[in-house]
């Protein structure tokens, strides 16, 4: 019998502390057959000690349900952790310099993969031209995505590529949007072989699994990665230990969808493109542009999808950012609903990432229509702020509305917090933390929301309510952490007060403040069976 088709250890975990609403003061929790199966106190543990394979110390760590990232690019984040990282160029000329060093370092690959410039964090706030790129690469293919993933700049060798294909890209010298950068990025992944994939999609998952994230969220589809790598990430993922992968196929064709393993044809079906590229859909022009975005869908074609996807079974859902394609999305879902019925279209629990630009009256309606909100903090975290990308597009009085978490929580919204790895890094407490830290004090929640909207909401948004919750009967998704002392955290209006005081029964989660240090991982398991241990741990 193969370790993958063993049954999964019965382990005893004690002398830690077990963050579970069944037991606030719980120190020890006992898992078996994959599912947790008893948590308690340390003095009860002593009736479980023989009955087990392995007894875990925990050492005074914390063990938490493992985190759900609700939307990565599993691929795109692994080339991204063994390629070129543009996001902490300070300048261009420091991302040339990159480049440069990048190419000389892997003179055998046939295209050279970026990702990560930001061109407005930049002095002079210009990204490269094609030339510059041509030179720092010595004259070969090039794609280098912007930090949002909805525009590119190339080389000239990368365009060469495209030469003979039906698809026409411009040749003006400018960032890529639209149907050119699908074009593009198709070239350059298309470039990758499948053993790079495959090590990608590995390193990823492992980087993952290092951080206590137990789940992803495939966010894949025929503008963003390939069949191959959708269907090669599920099979990987089946068959090696590692974080679990739910996947989202961004198509209108549901036969495809549910073709190719997903559970739903959703995801980054584009509704808009993204703030930072200009191509996100307002209702008024930009700031610093004198034009409204981009839509790629109208109300109808959300109808028609969400009826189909709802009567095939699967989940629909759309990547929605500017406040125009929020209310495109809203007005096709409530169309279906008035075709279907409005309790069958909350059934199926549709999604919609990003929804940063959401007013109270489509709140309401994302409550109404039992939508879940798919939501990524840490773009507040880089972008928000008096002087940020969001304020630099919108102006100030507009950005400061943009992610308000409160407000749709307030509202009964399903929120799932992510990633949208490699737009930002995977970082669950640190995006635990920015939705408790909002730039935007209105807009911020509770320690406690934010990290059930990173746990227990990720499986929800999958029409999942038995897990990422540490009870009895529960999968065991867990992880461990070091940590300081745990607190809880009350919000009152815009102030949050910190309690320790144990009357209050409501487990404690870390100090998350700025400045503060957050936890490290020490040990990730998924369905019982370990798939991260920290060396020397």
């Amino acid at each position: 019998m193969s370790e993958r088709t063993a049954p999964p250890p019965t382990v005893l975990l004690r002398r830690g502390e077990v963050h579970s609403p069944a037991d606030p003061f719980a120190t020890a929790m006992v898992v078996e057959r994959g599912q947790v199966a008893w948590v308690g106190s340390e003095g009860a543990a002593d009736a479980f000690a023989d009955g087990v394979d392995e007894v875990v110390d925990l050492d005074g760590a914390l063990v938490t349900p493992a985190f759900t990232d609700a939307h990565v690019h599993t691929t795109a984040t692994g080339l991204a952790l063994t390629g070129l990282d543009l996001s902490t160029a300070a300048s261009l000329e420091d991302a040339l310099a990159r480049v440069r060093e990048f190419a000389a370092a892997r003179p055998d690959d046939r295209v050279l993969l970026g990702h990560g410039w930001d061109a407005a964090r930049w002095p002079g706030g210009r990204p490269p031209t094609r030339a510059e790129l041509d030179e720092a690469t010595g004259g070969r293919p090039l794609y280098l995505s912007r930090i949002d993933v909805h525009s590119a700049v190339v080389s000239t060798a990368l365009l060469d590529l495209l030469s003979g294909r039906t698809t026409s890209v411009t040749r003006e010298d400018r960032p890529l949007t639209g149907d050119d950068h699908h074009a593009v990025r198709a070239a350059a992944l298309g470039a990758v072989t499948p053993a790079q994939r495959e090590a990608a999609q590995r390193a990823a998952l492992a980087h993952a699994a290092s951080l206590g994230i137990g789940t992803v969220h495939e966010c894949g589809g025929p503008e963003i990665s390939s069949e191959d790598d959708f269907t090669g990430l599920l099979r990987l993922a089946r068959e090696e230990p590692g974080p679990r992968v739910v996947g989202y196929w961004a198509e209108q064709d549901v036969a495809k969808a549910r073709e190719l393993g997903a559970l739903g044809a959703a995801g980054d079906l584009f509704a808009d493109g993204a703030l930072g590229s200009h191509t996100a859909c307002l209702h008024e022009p930009y700031a610093d542009a004198a034009h409204t975005g981009t839509a790629h869908l109208d109300a109808d074609a959300v109808a028609a999808h969400v009826v189909a996807c709802t009567e095939a079974g699967l989940q629909a859902g759309f990547h929605a950012i500017g406040d125009a394609a929020v209310s495109t999305v809203v007005d096709g879902v409530r169309a279906a609903a008035e075709k279907l019925g409005l309790a069958r279209v909350r059934a199926a629990r549709h999604r919609v990432e990003h929804a940063e630009m959401v007013t109270p009256e489509t709140i309401a309606a994302f409550a109404e229509l039992g939508l879940t909100a798919s939501v990524q903090p840490a773009f507040d975290a880089l972008w928000g702020g008096e002087d940020g990308m969001y304020a630099q597009r919108l102006g100030a009085e507009r950005a400061r509305t943009l992610n308000p978490y409160a407000a749709l929580l307030r509202a009964g919204v399903p929120l799932a917090f992510g990633s949208d790895s490699p737009v930002t890094p995977l970082d669950p407490w640190g995006t635990v933390r920015a939705a408790a830290f909002h730039r935007t004090p209105e807009h911020r929640v509770s320690v406690r929301a934010a990290f059930t909207a990173h746990t227990r909401g990720g499986w929800r948004a999958t029409g999942r309510d038995d897990a990422g919750v540490l009870v009895p009967g529960a999968p065991a998704d867990y992880a461990v952490w070091r940590t300081g002392a745990l607190v809880v955290q009350a919000p009152d209006d815009r102030v949050a007060r910190w309690s320790t005081d144990p009357r209050s029964g409501t487990p404690g989660l870390p100090d998350l403040t700025p400045g503060s240090d957050l936890p490290v991982c020490l040990r990730t398991v998924v369905g019982g069976r370990t798939v991260f241990v920290r060396p020397g741990e």
